[in-house]
């Protein structure tokens, strides 16, 4: 049985030169606007839905993304008002397709995505080691994702944060094989290590 977590607010908070204040919070079904969170997922998957890849965040509904987001553990990172980036975690899910999601001792990320005009500038980065942290925390031995095999430059970025390759597969309806990626979760010793200021960088393409 995984040990139980204090479920209390979590605020983590960023300085970006050059940019402001980045939170990373819980997403906030009384304040924050599935609307906009589904924009922003078409958005940041579009050059996906350009290489012919019908990734479900491509052109999902509202409805899709809110019921995505509840289902787990959705987060999002919010720069003056406005989401810049999200995740979505899940404890070990026995419906899903996918056999990896399905065990007991693994977390899964999911509808992970980051402002296309502020991807290369470290959200993503930051985004999976906090997801790494809330894995690490409620004893998981392994965090798990999915990415279409053709995006070589999604897999490159997974894998320089640590991911390997552990299965490919095919999702019923996908015009693309899928490749489940894992690792062994690290938590941080304090959130408080969360806060420091991050470079500035060249915007990567594809790069969350």
């Amino acid at each position: 049985m995984k040990r139980r977590v204090s479920q209390q607010a979590v605020r983590i908070d960023y300085v970006c030169h050059g940019i402001g204040h980045v939170e990373l919070r819980r997403l906030d079904a009384a304040r924050d606007s599935f609307v906009a969170l589904a924009a922003m997922l078409h958005r940041a998957f579009a050059p996906l839905g350009a290489m012919g890849l019908n990734c479900t965040c491509v052109d999902q509904s509202v409805e899709t993304t809110r019921l995505r987001a509840t289902r787990g553990d959705c987060y999002v990172a919010v720069c003056e008002g406005r989401m810049v980036g999200t995740m979505t975690l899940y404890a070990p899910d026995h419906a899903s397709s996918c056999e990896l999601y399905r065990h007991d001792d693994v977390a899964s990320l999911r509808q992970f995505a980051v402002e296309p005009e502020w991807q290369g500038r470290g959200i993503g980065t930051l985004l999976i080691a906090f997801a790494e942290h809330w894995a690490a925390t409620r004893g998981y031995a392994e965090l798990a994702l999915d990415t279409p095999q053709p995006a070589a430059q999604l897999i490159a970025f997974y894998r320089g944060q640590g991911f390997r390759i552990v299965d490919f597969t095919h999702v019923d309806g996908k015009r693309y094989d899928t490749a489940i990626l894992s690792k062994p979760p690290v938590a941080t010793r304090t959130l408080a290590n969360w806060s420091h200021r991050l470079r500035v960088a060249q915007p990567i393409p594809y790069a969350a």
